[in-house]
């Protein structure tokens, strides 16, 4: 079955979790909602990447954009974390 898919939000939520999984994000909070809210900024400040793959295949065309989306990536979700940090949303989740 062919699907539709922004291989940029695979990246992102990949790279997001190796980030968070580093020594790198030591000091940032590491709850989910603080995670897809980073998620959710660095997809809004990058370009979608839509593929049509047959169901299964997403991971290897990711795999052939991220050379070329990766220091964008990393860049984005430094500044998002940042963003985050001074902006959580916790609090809202509960009321």
């Amino acid at each position: 079955m062919l699907i539709l898919t922004n291989v940029m939000e695979h990246l992102v939520l990949e790279t997001v979790e190796e980030i968070f999984s580093s020594e790198n994000a030591r000091d940032a909070c590491h709850c989910e909602r603080c995670r897809l809210d980073i998620a959710a900024i660095v997809l809004n400040s990058l370009p979608p990447a839509y593929v049509v793959t047959f169901e299964g295949e997403v991971k290897k065309r990711s795999y052939a954009l991220v050379i070329q989306y990766k220091a964008d990536i990393v860049r984005e979700i430094t500044k998002a974390m940042q963003t985050v940090a001074t902006r959580v949303h916790h609090d809202r989740d509960n009321g």
